[in-house]
């Protein structure tokens, strides 16, 4: 079934807790800004350039994506409802469905929005969520389903403590892992007509999962579609939440090129970042950094205690304990320890 998909991301969030002069959601993880890997997302997956909605630091946000997006300000903090309501005027009537996702979101992969988008053009649902296995404990929302399976609605942990059956509502394994498609006619019809919420600090919200429970009062399908890896639904507001996000995206990297015939011998102490191509049979010893766009031919030795960065190497290099930028090395190259290539300290070579 063909999609027809736009996506509005989420970025309106302050980041006070990030403690930084720069936008959270700029702040790297995985070699890249967190909102770089959303935006990556939504651009190989739909059909019109995303609509970020923006708040304090928008600008920031703007100076970075300049024309490959469209930007709305949401201008008072009423909730994640009312964020997304501020793309209507960009959106209405451009397409038949609508994602909407979490800046800070960075680990969900292209492949689980594609799926999510094309579930939605088969079924028709009004929408199709993702949902993730998780522990009482969690602060996600819960997945409440009725004695047929079918999703009913969620329910926020806050207004989980406030119900009867508080034990048995926190007990529910499946959590709503933030991440929606709509379809674009009924997201636009009924975000309108949101219940409003008094908020702990004593202001009005407006709730996107609210609208789980509009859709199920109409009649219309809901469906949660369950990710069977729950590193995509990390999130990061502070500076500590995005260390286990960073440990993610190297779990990620490591699995990536063992599967494709890297040998890796200590993950634990190797940062691979995400767009880093490494050959068949090449070893990686421990204490190694490969980053940015690094190419790594077949049958090379990186490491013990090296740092390659933004380089490409050819088939059968050896760099042991030391640091090689912005830099080609031809096929069989061995590099000395202790020393440092680069584009510019052979520029001075040649002075």
């Amino acid at each position: 079934m063909t999609t027809d998909l736009a996506v509005v991301i989420l970025a309106a969030g302050h980041g006070t807790r990030m403690n930084s002069k720069r936008q959270k959601l700029l702040h790297e993880v995985g070699g890249k800004p967190m909102i770089q890997h959303v935006f990556d997302t939504a651009v190989s997956t739909a059909q019109h350039p995303p609509v970020f909605v923006t708040g304090k630091g928008g600008v920031q946000l703007r100076d970075w994506f300049q024309e490959q997006a469209f930007y709305v300000k949401q201008t008072e903090k009423l909730g994640t409802g009312h964020a997304t309501r501020m793309a209507t005027e960009l959106l209405q009537g451009q397409s038949k469905q609508v994602a909407v996702l979490y800046g800070d979101m960075p680990l969900l992969k292209a492949s689980t929005l594609a799926e999510l988008a094309a579930k939605q053009a088969q079924t028709g649902a009004a929408v199709i969520m993702l949902s993730v296995m998780g522990e009482p404990e969690s602060s996600f929302g819960r997945v409440v389903r009725n004695a047929y399976g079918h999703v009913r609605e969620i329910v926020e942990v806050a207004e989980a403590r406030r119900r009867s059956n508080t034990a048995a509502l926190l007990n529910i394994r499946e959590h709503n892992a933030g991440v929606y498609c709509f379809d674009a006619a009924f997201l636009w019809e009924n975000l309108p007509h949101l219940p409003q919420h008094v908020a702990r600090d004593g202001n009005i919200e407006y709730y996107l999962t609210d609208m789980i429970g509009l859709a199920v009062a109409q009649g219309r399908m809901v469906e949660a579609m369950t990710t069977d890896d729950a590193d995509e639904c990390l999130g990061a507001g502070t500076r500590a939440e995005m260390v286990p996000v960073e440990q993610a995206f190297r779990r990620r990297a490591v699995r990536y090129h063992q599967e494709n015939g890297v040998t890796i011998m200590s993950p634990e102490t190797t940062f691979i970042d995400q767009e880093v191509r490494i050959g068949q049979d090449t070893i990686v010893w421990p204490n190694t950094f490969i980053q940015g766009k690094t190419v790594i031919g077949e049958d090379c030795v990186i490491g013990p205690n090296s740092i390659i960065r933004e380089a490409t190497l050819g088939r059968g290099c050896r760099v042991e304990q030391a640091v090689v930028e912005n830099i080609t090395l031809e096929d069989g190259k061995t590099v000395a320890p202790f020393t440092h290539l680069s584009d510019l300290h052979e520029a001075q070579k040649h002075e």
